[in-house]
């Protein structure tokens, strides 16, 4: 198979240029990967990491740190979220939200073997046979007629099965989200017997040397070991919410986990990172009360404590979080307000692991904001910025192409960024009064004072426009946002209950002393644009 290397995730065509008066720094390091998902050793020796929002497939040589990339995004495999090898080494995929399972052989390009397997999940090969799991509520263990024919039913109507292995016994293990438990079942189907409960939320299953069990836990970030004849379990590592899967190479154990980080368990329980965590966008950003940056990477809520140090403040399987979380405005002190990709708009407070939903059933929400008349915010699916406030939820503007990112203008009114149409348009009566145009892709947007700044991601710009003189410049350009140059990015249709569509959004925060913070999500890095006296720059 044809591999391409670098260190990253994104390569930049040229590094980032900025205007006379400003600076740019960059404050959290680019994330070498689409978060990590599905793992598997392959036939080579590497490490294969199925990357979801990334729609990537990487590769890494655990000798010499080497990362390559195997199926890159805007290629044929979309949202791959774990894979397997077969004895000729050709590599099963599952592509968990297009519902499909697709085969990669060495030189040739992916074919879908089956596209009607909806949340297609985990998969494993053995003895000629391949098996995958439907991770849905009702979801089914399938075996796979590897012609491309029906699949043969194992066991139906399962609440959430996730990555799967046949244990030295002959039968198939995998665990059950839904309950909290492992299960196992034989090849041929039958009945299936629960081997551990009460776990820390089960998403994948491997066996060690000595045929024990190895399961990730994802809402306690523990690793457990547990004997598949009595279901006595031990914890082999404490680790952060959020793990994924897990492989062997040798009696090496690596984990995944949601950030895209890679650890090391060492026997002794001793941990080591083998790839750094990172950002898997991000998304929109946001100043909380407290002064600190806050940032919605959908899976994840962060904080950027003093010295520019990322600290979950909450993730996916939190109490009270309200999904995957993609717009965020500051409205009180530890209180957000944020839309969500199931279509949700909450009002959130982590600090007490507590959401209210304040309107539901919208179509791909993006980019919030605190008006005085209410919470105004873009719904991309059915064109329209909405307004929510005590007695429902009114349209402000309908019939708009893409909108995304909301912005508050000095005097009330409702800036909106019109990605599908390259310009930002003012929301003050019936029909939607253009402020700027001839951009690309705006997306996020905040106002300073009279300035307007736009995040224009085709562009890969950072534009300022004063809303008084109407003069526009470009502050920055070169920035890591949006898609690599050359690359149509596949879209991510979603995955129920976990998400629904998931987009870009390359979000901006402006700080009181005229900060900008940008979310590089090419990168999955935050940047800071800070405008300098002229004694000051460099």
């Amino acid at each position: 198979m044809t591999t391409s290397p670098g260190t990253g995730r994104y390569t930049p065509v040229s590094p980032p240029q900025v205007a006379e008066g400003w600076q740019l720094e960059r404050l959290t390091a680019p994330s070498r990967l689409f978060g990590a998902n599905g793992l598997r050793i392959g036939p080579d020796g590497w490490i294969y990491i199925a990357q979801v929002t990334g729609s990537q497939i990487s590769a890494l040589d655990l000798r010499t740190g080497q990362l390559d990339t195997v199926s890159a995004k805007g290629g044929d495999i979309v949202a791959p979220d774990d894979v397997a090898f077969d004895p000729a080494g050709n590599l099963y995929a599952t592509e968990v939200m297009d519902g499909r399972v697709s085969v990669l052989e060495p030189g040739k390009r992916p074919r879908v073997l089956r596209d009607d397997v909806p949340a297609a999940n985990g998969i494993t090969f053995h003895q000629g046979r391949l098996f995958i799991s439907e991770c849905r509520v009702g979801g089914r263990i399938l075996e796979m007629d590897l012609g491309g024919g029906e699949p043969r039913v194992l066991l139906d109507n399962v609440p959430l099965p996730n990555a799967m292995e046949v244990g030295p016994d002959g039968l198939l293990y995998f665990p059950v989200m839904g309950t909290n438990e492992i299960w196992r079942v034989d090849l041929d189907g039958g009945e299936p017997h629960c081997v551990a409960a009460d776990l820390g939320v089960p998403d994948a299953v491997k066996f060690d040397s000595e045929g024990y069990i190895v399961s990730t836990q994802v809402a306690s970030g523990q690793v457990l070991r547990i004997d598949p004849r009595s279901g006595e379990r031990s914890i082999l590592a404490t680790l952060s919410p959020g793990l994924d899967n897990l492989t062997f190479a040798g009696d090496r154990l690596l984990v995944s986990n949601f950030t895209g980080e890679l650890t090391e368990i060492r026997p002794g329980g001793e941990t080591a990172t083998v790839l750094p965590g990172g950002l898997n966008w991000p998304l929109d950003l946001a100043i909380g009360h407290d002064g600190h940056l806050y940032i919605a990477d959908g899976t994840v809520f962060y904080v950027l404590d003093p010295g520019a140090k990322l600290r979950t403040v909450a993730m996916l399987f939190s109490p009270g979080y309200p999904g995957f979380m993609r717009g965020v405005a500051s409205v009180d002190a530890g209180q957000f307000v944020v839309t969500t990709s199931g279509g949700q708009v909450a009002r959130y407070r982590p600090s007490a692991s507590e959401s209210q939903v304040l309107a539901d059933g919208f179509d791909q929400l993006y980019g919030v904001a605190v008006a005085s008349s209410g919470v105004v915010f873009a719904e991309l699916g059915t064109g329209r910025v909405l307004l929510l406030r005590t007695g429902g939820v009114e349209t402000l503007a309908c019939g708009l192409c893409d909108p995304v990112g909301v912005a508050i203008a000095a005097d009330g009114s409702a800036l909106v960024a019109e990605s599908g149409a390259g310009r930002v348009v003012r929301l003050t009566g019936s029909h939607p009064e253009p402020v700027v145009d001839e951009l690309c892709r705006p997306q996020g947007i905040a106002v300073v004072g009279q300035r307007l700044y736009v995040v224009d991601a085709d562009a890969k710009e950072l534009v300022e426009f004063d809303l008084d003189t109407r003069a526009r410049r470009t502050i920055a350009a070169g920035l890591p946002v949006g898609a690599p140059p050359g690359v149509m990015p596949k879209p991510l249709k979603g995955l129920p209950p976990f998400s629904g569509p998931q987009g870009p959004f390359a979000g901006i925060a402006a700080a009181p002393d005229g900060t900008l913070f940008v979310s590089a999500d090419a990168d999955g890095s935050v940047l800071a644009l800070r405008p300098v006296a002229a004694g000051d720059r460099r």
